[in-house]
């Protein structure tokens, strides 16, 4: 073996060392309950304080995504787009083409009833965390 094939070889390895021992010194610290949970963890909570942080956060992506699916033909990821994109396909007579958008066409549309869901979900959370304080209560 050549010295830059065996000094590649063990750089490898001690990489490999340092990366198993912090993953391994990570796991501990979660298990301890020193650090964060380690993944397997079940919860202890329903995260509400965490929910109740991003509830704004939240509403902006539902505006943003439930406007972006309601745009006009010129809008990147609207409905209307996706039709158009649809109806060209028809008329080169790509058949396979249509029929793969078609299928991400329906998709797209029952996007917008679950979203619209979650709005109106998540203004049930907005008034729970204001008269909860924010989750903080228990």
């Amino acid at each position: 073996m050549k010295t830059t094939a065996r000094t590649a070889g063990l750089a490898l390895t001690a990489v490999a060392a340092v990366l198993a021992a912090t993953g391994a010194a990570v796991a501990d610290a979660g298990a301890a309950g020193t650090g964060t949970p380690s993944p397997g963890a079940a919860p202890t909570d329903d995260g509400a304080k965490g929910l109740c942080k991003r509830v704004t956060k939240i509403e902006k992506r539902l505006e943003r995504a439930l406007g972006r699916l309601g745009g006009d033909a010129t809008e990147r990821g609207s409905i209307s787009r996706l039709e158009k994109r649809v109806e060209n396909a028809m008329k080169a007579g790509h058949t396979e083409i249509a029929t793969f958008l078609n299928d991400k066409l329906t998709f797209r549309r029952s996007l917008v009833p679950t979203l619209e869901k979650r709005q109106k979900d998540l203004v049930a959370v907005k008034s729970w965390c204001a008269a909860n304080g924010n989750g903080d209560q228990k």
